[in-house]
């Protein structure tokens, strides 16, 4: 499994507690979900731009430095 599935998942689990939380009315769930499903799309934004400035790296011939 790569790492895009796993922050996939994280993003999805973290989704059905926020919804589970808001559907029980147990606000400290929905709030964990929440904050979990924030930190699941901030880790798949920077692997985009992990992603992204390699490619350039790779295009343009620069040197990590």
């Amino acid at each position: 499994m790569g790492l895009i599935e796993k922050l996939n998942l994280r993003e999805m689990k973290a989704r059905a507690k926020r919804r589970l939380g808001s559907r029980t009315g147990n606000r400290r769930l929905a709030a964990e979900g929440r904050t979990e499903e924030a930190e699941a799309k901030l880790l798949r934004t920077q692997d985009e731009i992990l992603d992204t400035v390699a490619e350039m790296r790779r295009e343009y011939g620069a040197r990590r430095g």
